[in-house]
């Protein structure tokens, strides 16, 4: 993760309790991870860091991207309620132990950056 923070396309979205690291090349946003303490999840922490990514783009990128655990069903839900949609499968990406390896779910966001362009 360090030498994802040295670069100037990356930034760290912190917060007391959890962070997100998000990436902007060109007019392409992405989500790189987000995490939140698990003492203090569901309290709003994600909706408000993906409120805070999301501004930051408005005039800035046209498409948000970011992958997500096809297991994960809180965080795809959080993802949900921000407009993304999946656009595409990574079947068995994720390692599992014990278990079967979970799907990765590629989702994806139009923002308003894009429409202004057209």
């Amino acid at each position: 993760m360090v030498g994802l923070l040295d670069s100037p396309h990356v930034t760290l979205l912190p917060h007391p309790h959890g962070f997100a690291l998000t990436r902007l090349i060109l007019d392409e946003a992405e989500l790189l991870t987000l995490a939140v303490d698990p003492a203090h999840q569901r309290q709003g922490i994600g909706d408000s860091l993906m409120q805070s990514w999301l501004a930051r783009l408005e005039t800035r990128a046209a498409t948000a991207f970011l992958e997500v655990a096809a297991d994960n069903t809180p965080a795809r839900a959080l993802y949900q309620r921000h407009g993304f949609a999946v656009i595409s499968t990574r079947p068995g990406y994720y390692r599992r132990t014990p278990g079967p390896n979970a799907d990765a779910l590629i989702m994806q966001r139009y923002l308003p950056y894009g429409k202004l362009r057209d």
